[in-house]
């Protein structure tokens, strides 16, 4: 598999960050191996417009063999880690077919997170969570099943509860979703129903803190709600969930019946710390050094929402697509600096180029420091930043044209049910939405 007089560097995941560090490789003098349980990279920033049919899976995802396929040097291996052994250098792979101990001499794992549910990882069922690209089109199917369902029931409890999407988080993805999903409602899928006007289905979004948006300045979090509710989102700050049921969430004291529960309120990251059997943070990222190296274990680095660091500035690096890029590229720099003999890199120091989120159409918030901008201009920054950083040329034609379309014709075309339809129980109760009876 691999040239045995090469040093061989394995890349664990084809993330933003592991492409990067591979892309720093090309032309070094190793075999570079990346190894992920899935054959494509997704552009993850633009999964919520998959979720919300506003574009097709392929549109923001590319195969990784396609992607390096002019980097020669780089060999693509499809299957599931399942360890690593740190003294004898091995990584152990799983593909389905055969498992396999593939041996390197230097590590980068750059696995990503999944989402966190806080010790109540049963809720996942109810409130599934949006890293895939399985994830986006599994709530693309419920979305649009629920407005399915609403159009064929006589039940009108059994309606408004198919016409009410919560959405759980105040983050940047939850302010994406709930504003695309207001979006979706009220202008693409408008005039597509007989019996039931799509314009009246109930968006609310569930924040636990006291603001959206909490990594951006407050003014800026006060225009992202001001937004929201403007597109007619319910936005509830300080609002805890208590429970992800089939069929309601509980917020607070109040069950609210609900055929769409979406949770985009906390990261975990992937098991690598175990694998590597040393300290990691809360979220189970690694605690690395200043080079991203893993203290006590030669030759091993963790990337992106794997590692927890903290940069020479004193920043806390954030788990966001352009610190995976930068610190992909500065370990593949590294280990080139450390094959020529060089001096190695001074510590990281990672350069934030700005926020952005968008709430809807032509609405948008972006922070760039003393530069602060709302509305229509930080829109088309967030949609050019976005499409600039696109996997290839292609998907940038593809992505770009479609979103013109949708913006003219307020059209969306990826309304496709695909799958089964997911079994939730939709007999609702009129009095259900009534608080709960702690005494009860």
């Amino acid at each position: 598999m691999t040239d045995k007089k090469k040093p061989v560097v394995i890349i664990v995941g084809a993330g933003f960050g592991g492409l990067s560090a591979a892309r720093a490789l090309a032309g070094a003098e190793v075999e570079v191996v990346i190894v992920d349980q899935r054959n494509h990279h997704i552009f993850q920033p633009l999964l919520y417009q998959v979720a919300t049919a506003g574009l097709s899976p392929a549109e923001i995802a590319g195969p990784i063999r396609s992607i390096v396929s002019d980097q020669k040097n780089v060999t693509v291996v499809l299957g599931r880690v399942t360890g690593v052994d740190t003294v004898a250098r091995t990584v152990r792979v799983d593909n389905s077919v055969r498992a396999a101990k593939l041996r390197y001499d230097w590590l980068i794992l750059a696995t990503g997170a999944r989402h966190a549910y806080f010790g109540n990882d049963h809720w996942e069922a109810n409130a599934p969570g949006l890293k895939t690209i399985e994830d986006a089109t599994a709530i693309r199917r419920r979305l649009l099943w629920a407005f399915e369902r609403a159009e064929m029931t006589d039940d009108p409890a059994e309606r408004e509860a198919n016409l009410t999407m919560v959405v759980v988080g105040g983050g940047p993805t939850g302010v994406e979703l709930a504003g695309s999903i207001a979006e979706l409602a009220k202008a693409a899928l408008a005039k597509d129903f007989r019996r039931i006007d799509p314009r009246k289905a109930r968006v609310l979004l569930v924040e636990a803190g006291p603001r959206l948006l909490p990594s951006f300045p407050e003014g800026l979090s006060a225009a992202a709600k001001a937004s929201l509710e403007q597109l007619g989102v319910t936005v509830r700050v300080n609002a805890r969930v208590m429970d992800c049921g089939a069929d309601a969430v509980v917020v607070g004291e109040e069950r609210i019946p609900a055929a769409t529960i979406l949770w985009a309120a906390g990261v975990q990251a992937s098991p690598a710390a175990g694998w590597l059997g040393v300290e990691a943070d809360r979220a189970g990222r690694v605690k690395v050094g200043p080079d991203f190296s893993v203290p006590g274990c030669e030759g091993v680095f963790a990337v992106g929402d794997t590692a927890a660091i903290i940069d020479a500035a004193g920043v806390v690096v954030p788990g966001v697509a352009p610190a995976a890029k930068q610190a992909g590229r500065y370990v593949g720099d590294q280990i080139v600096r450390k094959l020529a003999g060089y001096a190695p890199l001074p510590a990281f120091r990672y350069r934030n180029y700005g926020n952005l989120a968008t709430i809807g159409r032509h609405a948008a918030v972006a922070d760039f420091g003393r530069i602060r901008l709302t509305g229509g201009l930080a829109w088309w920054l967030w949609g050019i930043a976005h499409i600039f950083f696109l996997i290839d040329f292609r998907n940038r034609i593809v992505v770009s044209l479609n979103w013109l379309w949708s913006y003219m014709t307020f059209g969306r075309g990826a309304r496709l049910i695909t799958g089964m339809s997911p079994a939730r129980p939709v007999a609702v109760r009129q009095e259900e939405s009534r608080p709960v009876d702690r005494a009860a």
